[in-house]
């Protein structure tokens, strides 16, 4: 291990993330994680990484790095210009990078969120199991915070790639998404918005300025609960993709930062379509289909398939 790159300029809001932290949402600690997973795993498979090393997630505006060693880098996620000294780089792609080269990741042109992952992944102490920053918590990742200026980003380091390397055109993702459609299992309290469930269904919904990693808050027609429905339950576990109706009948979509809630929740987003909720900016507007159980598990089996094809495209040889 040793340091990779130097922060000299953050970013609007830059952490270090992996797959996310499992096991303790019993004693209140989220999963924190990549909120697109897929771009997240993406950009590792570019550079042979395994998935689950960190990567940063950059939101909105990237941060402007200073290179200290030979690395190889891969940048996936949102549209945003990626200057290497005087060069742009294409995203979804690696790229070698050398002492003394300057990296700058400007303001996203579409989508809220890039990834960047270096060869071996960055090496900040495993809490709990992993390197996720958890900035409500303040633990994992660097000191348990978003970048700032004068941070050393150390690397766990590796092999270079022989090649550099870039996803076929037909495995990127779109990264601007004029009309979101998000898929949806009712429930677990969808019982008590019988004629509510028509409303969140049947309307659009654009996601307010109040977005961030802990959820979206929505705004749009509001949900009803039946006459006889409380307002909220007796907190209970809650997971990314829950779908919450506070008294005001505007939906909160969870993401990664929360463990328990006491608003009922009429749905749940799943999970493949989570990474493209994470692409979306305030203003974006929202629609949502209900799918059935089945159709949720192959959507995660074609989910996973993708990844798969990404890693058969790009396995090579290593120096």
């Amino acid at each position: 291990m040793s340091d990779l790159l130097l922060v000299l300029k953050p970013g609007s809001y830059t952490t270090i993330q992996d797959l996310g932290r499992y096991g303790y949402q019993d004693i209140g600690v989220p999963v924190s994680g990549a909120v697109d997973q897929f771009a997240a795993r993406s950009a590792n498979v570019l550079l042979g990484n395994p998935e689950s090393a960190a990567v940063l997630e950059c939101t909105v505006i990237g941060p402007t790095l200073a290179v200290l060693r030979e690395a190889d880098l891969a940048v996936t996620g949102a549209d945003m210009e990626i200057r290497l000294n005087s060069k742009t780089i294409p995203a979804w792609s690696s790229f070698r990078v050398e002492p003394g080269d300057f990296l700058r990741l400007k303001q996203v042109k579409s989508g809220c969120r890039t990834y960047l992952a270096v060869s071996g992944g960055f090496d900040v102490p495993l809490v709990m199991g992993s390197r996720s920053t958890c900035v409500t918590g303040g633990f994992g990742g660097i000191q348990g915070r978003s970048l700032r200026k004068g941070d050393f980003l150390p690397a766990v380091g590796g092999p270079l790639l022989s090649n550099e390397q870039a996803l076929p055109s037909e495995l990127i993702p779109a990264a601007k998404q004029d009309d979101l459609l998000l898929r949806v299992v009712a429930g677990p309290q969808d019982h008590l918005f019988s004629r509510g469930l028509e409303t969140f269904l049947g309307s659009p919904y654009r996601i307010s300025a109040r977005a961030d990693r802990m959820g979206y808050r929505l705004e749009g027609p509001i949900i009803r609960r039946d006459p006889e429905a409380e307002q909220s339950i007796v907190s209970e576990p809650s997971l990314p993709g829950n779908v919450q109706v506070p008294a005001d009948g505007q939906p909160i979509i969870l993401l990664v930062e929360q463990t328990v809630g006491g608003y009922t929740k009429i749905a749940t987003v799943i999970s493949p379509d989570l990474s493209r909720l994470a692409q979306a900016l305030p203003g974006q507007e929202i629609r949502f289909q209900t799918v059935s159980l089945e159709e949720a598990r192959l959507a995660y089996q074609e989910n996973e398939k993708h990844i798969q094809r990404l890693r058969e495209t790009l396995t090579e040889p290593r120096n």
